[in-house]
């Protein structure tokens, strides 16, 4: 007898700290393979929030497919765009729809997956486990006694699929139950919740790859995962059937990668380095437990209103200042989570008695921004294009990005554009031919730096709004 799990586990496993899941919109066009995916220039990757695949810890993104991701994205010589899948039943429907280009969660290669979607050559190998609390006169130690017990599982999940296989074997049925949910915040991270709600005793089993396993072990101290259930399965990215080239590209690299050194301790990482990991996943500042950044959000949020952006894109500005290190000192003097150089900290406020106080050092910071922002009102309408003009002046002065910007307007570029327009001319600001240029009044710029920053405030803004909640 199957049952399918509803009113009862939802008080159970709905968690506040969960973003708000934004409808992910139908895709303009297919990217179709590689060709497509290269001219456009970015990957899109659906990922779920957890440690296998991506999540947030201290303002940095992280996660073992995530690392991969990255690397395989360099490989292909494109960008690299996460999209987070919070109901995990819908990402292979998104992938065929077009919405992404591969799906990289811990998913395993099963037959009747492989109906549907192309999955790549196993990254790693896993087996299932039953988890169950650790107690000695109930302890299940062989599968003959899974008969007529009761085993919640993600009805999305491959485990689902081994139960029912299993099942059939045994002389008495599995009773079977699968959870499913409409509400993101129940379909968020389920097979973690479930294993939670063994620990605590409101389920009795459920069934996970070993490898997540020994991790949750570590977190939860009752739990025994002694019990096999499968033997080693696949465990793959997922790609469209049609995506031949794509497919074909991730495998020789996958080939390449598992056999240098790097890959194996980006496994370790994730697998083995379980008491690091506990650590992260227990934190406050893990997308995966606390929801929150920094120490600093409160005071994060408060300021950005004043100058009306989103308290994660300063968070984001924060972390590629300072890493939110309140003592972070650069070459140049710059000081704080803000990094405001000397006569700047004093020109709003700041000084040796007040510069280590966190809600002064951003306060002060922000008022910097917001006199750079009322001038760039004057002429920049957008407020996205706008602020990326702010962090660049921000970062390597006003008069820079002014005379960035009055290059662009003289050699037909979008002046009001950052990406591929101001921004480009910020680069070429390093050259005699173009800091030599009458329109420039503040000759040479490295102008990597600006160009870095930007782009790294900005996709770390992205990273932010993916996982963690706008209030």
């Amino acid at each position: 007898m199957r049952l399918l799990l509803s009113i009862f586990l939802i008080p159970l496993f709905i968690s506040s700290c969960l973003p708000k899941q934004e409808r992910i919109s139908e895709p303009k066009s297919y990217s179709f393979d590689l060709d497509s995916i290269k001219s456009g220039n970015k990957l899109v990757a659906l990922v779920d929030n957890s440690t296998t695949s991506y999540f947030i810890y201290k303002g940095q993104p992280m996660g073992f497919e995530y690392e991969l991701l990255e690397r395989f994205s360099r490989e292909l010589g494109v960008e690299l765009e996460v999209k987070v899948v919070y109901n995990l039943d819908s990402m292979m429907y998104y992938l065929n729809q077009g919405v992404g280009d591969v799906v990289a969660a811990n998913i395993t290669s099963t037959i009747n997956r492989k109906k549907h979607v192309a999955f790549t050559d196993p990254i790693h190998k896993t087996h299932q486990v039953l988890i169950q609390r650790n107690i000695r006169d109930s302890l299940l130690t062989g599968l003959e006694q899974l008969s007529n017990k009761s085993i919640h599982v993600w009805s999305g999940s491959s485990f689902l699929e081994r139960l029912e296989n299993l099942s059939g074997e045994l002389g008495e049925p599995i009773n079977i139950v699968p959870v499913s949910s409409n509400d993101t915040a129940v379909a968020f991270n389920m097979t973690l919740q479930l294993i939670e709600a063994v620990s605590e005793g409101k389920i009795k089993y459920t069934v996970a790859d070993e490898n997540v396993a020994k991790v949750q072990k570590k977190m939860h101290g009752n739990l025994n995962i002694d019990l096999d259930i499968s033997l080693k399965q696949n465990i793959a990215w997922v790609f469209r059937k049609s995506d031949t080239a794509l497919l074909l590209a991730a495998n020789k690299w996958l080939k390449v990668e598992k056999e240098e050194t790097d890959f194996y301790t980006i496994y370790a990482k994730y697998f083995r380095a379980r008491t690091n990991l506990k650590q992260k996943l227990q934190s406050d500042y893990s997308s995966v437990s606390g929801g929150q950044i920094s120490p600093y959000d409160g005071i994060l949020k408060e300021e950005a209103s004043v100058i009306n952006w989103d308290w994660r894109l300063l968070a984001a500005q924060v972390y590629q200042e300072s890493k939110f290190n309140l003592k972070a000192e650069s070459w140049l003097g710059a000081y704080g989570l803000m990094q405001l150089v000397p006569h700047t900290a004093a020109a709003y406020g700041l000084d040796s008695s007040n510069i280590e106080s966190p809600q002064a050092n951003i306060k002060a910071g922000v008022q910097y921004l917001k006199w750079i922002n009322e001038f760039w009102e004057k002429s920049i309408d957008n407020k996205v294009e706008r602020q990326k003009l702010v962090l660049a002046s921000y970062n390597v002065g006003l008069g820079h990005i002014i005379d960035a910007k009055n290059l662009a307007d003289k050699y037909g570029a979008d002046p009001t554009i950052w990406d591929e327009n101001v921004e480009n001319y910020v680069l070429k600001k390093s050259e005699a031919e173009f800091y030599t240029d009458k329109v420039c009044k503040h000759g040479y710029c490295r102008g990597k730096e600006p160009y870095n920053y930007v782009k790294n405030i900005m996709e770390g803004f992205e990273h932010y709004k993916n996982l963690i909640p706008a209030e």
